[in-house]
C-alpha cells in the first residue's frame, strides 16, 4: 500500500477569538468543556489573552493543525465557548511558524 498518499496534508491556522464584553463568568463556567474538546485536536499552542488593565481574560488565541480552512472553521463553530455564546467575534487565517523552526 501506498503509505503516503494515505497520509493527510496538515497546515496550521490560528483561530482568533474575541470575548463578548463582561463574560468572564460565563468563559469560567464553560472552560471545563471547552479545554475537554480541545484535547481531541491536535493543538500548537492555544491561550487566553488578556485585558490591558487587569487580569481579566477576554479573548482566546489557538494555532491548531487541520486539513483545511473548512476543518479550522468546523472547529471554531463547534468550540464549546463559540456554542455557549462567549465570542464576539471569532477569526481563522492560515499560519506560518517560522520562530521557533524546525529542529
Amino acid at each position: 500500500s501506498l503509505v503516503g498518499s494515505e497520509m493527510c496534508i496538515r497546515d496550521s491556522y490560528m483561530v482568533l477569538c474575541k470575548d463578548s464584553p463582561k463574560s468572564s463568568q460565563l468563559r469560567a463556567s464553560t472552560r471545563p468543556e471547552h479545554l475537554n474538546y480541545l484535547g481531541s485536536f491536535k493543538i500548537r499552542f492555544a491561550g487566553p489573552f488578556m485585558s490591558d488593565t487587569t487580569e481579566e481574560m477576554i479573548g482566546s488565541l489557538i494555532v491548531l493543525e487541520a486539513s483545511s480552512l473548512e476543518e479550522a472553521k468546523q472547529f471554531a463553530a463547534n468550540d464549546p465557548y463559540n456554542q455557549a455564546g462567549l465570542f464576539e467575534s471569532v477569526e481563522i487565517k492560515p499560519f506560518k511558524q517560522v520562530i521557533p523552526g524546525d529542529s
